[in-house]
């Protein structure tokens, strides 16, 4: 049994360094499109892109956690609005902490997935100026309507806009104003565009404040424990480094390594554990749940005090996975 403790120390992001999977891609039908599912995640077959209308701009801020929804709501808004994308820079929490996409991400895998939805440009051209970009508040899972309705006067006037995402909520339950049918764009974007650089790993270290919000080592390894995992079980952390506090894990689990120790580059990935566990909510657990969707691999469970000696399972499976309230299962037939 292989399974994966996410975010015991840091918010470390999903890794997107993942084998490619034996065999052809299948094909699928996904709402009335072609789709190839490739790794197992969504690439559908679109009309030719338009002509570029202007240019959409963004920086991905926050933590890797919330880069996702941000391209996510980017790519939608330049789709729908026959813009060109640009491609965005990244900063962090600090003053002065910057980054180009392509120190982390994968560009040519943006590019290549989106290349027949949305133009991408490495930056702006140079007869754009500053002040001919309008800035727009974008909440994230914005639909068409939303864009064509509130974003689509503002980018004729303009010419050129730049999003700035926010977040009406931090998870990705599906809600009633989803409907049924997810936008093939927006599920192309959070579950085949971006990943990292080969041997990338990032994280954003924070605290969460409030009762049982997160889990340390000795309650997850009860946790484990309670509900039959046996002690030669293989526990793999998504932190890089070994902390003392981790210790208690190894005298219940012996088998216990950060993915440094025992995993290269090209096979580390908590969506392709045979359990994952998070260890904090948010979004960093809500986009591996999805990645987890796609794979065909719903093995999650939401960590727990347990008041007896022990319990099932089934009694801890994601809610995201029992009710099958997940936004994913709305990318996929």
């Amino acid at each position: 049994m292989f399974v994966m403790l996410g975010q015991m120390l840091h918010r470390d992001y999903i890794d997107a360094a993942q084998e490619k999977v034996e065999g052809d891609a299948n094909d699928i039908e996904f709402h009335g499109s072609k789709v190839a599912v490739e790794y197992g995640l969504v690439r559908a077959s679109w009309d030719e892109v338009v002509s570029s209308k202007g240019y959409v701009t963004l920086t991905l801020t926050n933590g890797p956690e919330y880069h996702i929804s941000q391209i996510t709501v980017a790519v939608m808004v330049a789709k729908h609005l026959g813009a060109t994308l640009v491609l965005p820079d990244i900063r962090g929490s600090k003053p002065g902490d910057e980054m180009n996409f392509e120190d982390i991400y994968d560009v040519d895998k943006l590019v290549k997935s989106l290349e027949s939805v949305v133009k991408v440009v490495k930056k702006l051209p140079s007869h754009v100026s500053l002040r001919d970009i309008a800035i727009v508040k974008v909440p994230t899972r914005v639909a068409a309507a939303y864009i064509k309705e509130h974003i689509d006067p503002i980018f004729r006037s303009k010419g050129n806009i730049r999003v700035t995402t926010y977040f009406p909520s931090v998870n990705l339950r599906k809600t009633s104003l989803d409907g049924e049918k997810a936008d093939p764009v927006s599920c192309l974007a959070m579950f085949g565009s971006l990943e990292l650089q080969p041997g990338k790993i990032c994280r954003e270290t924070g605290a969460v404040v409030g009762s049982k919000t997160c889990y340390n080592a000795q309650e997850i390894a009860l946790f484990l424990r309670k509900l039959g995992f046996e002690s030669d079980t293989a526990i793999y952390l998504t932190q890089p480094r070994w902390e003392s506090s981790l210790n208690i894990l190894k005298d219940i689990f012996l088998k216990t390594f950060t993915k440094e120790e025992i995993m290269p580059a090209s096979k580390k990935s908590n969506s392709r554990s045979d359990v994952f566990v998070p260890a904090i909510p948010g979004l960093f657990y809500a986009n591996t749940v999805g990645k987890r969707i796609a794979l065909g691999k719903p093995q999650v469970l939401v960590p727990a005090e347990i008041s007896g000696t022990s319990g099932l399972s089934t009694d801890y499976i994601s809610p995201y996975i029992s009710r099958k309230n997940h936004l994913a299962y709305s990318c996929f037939c």
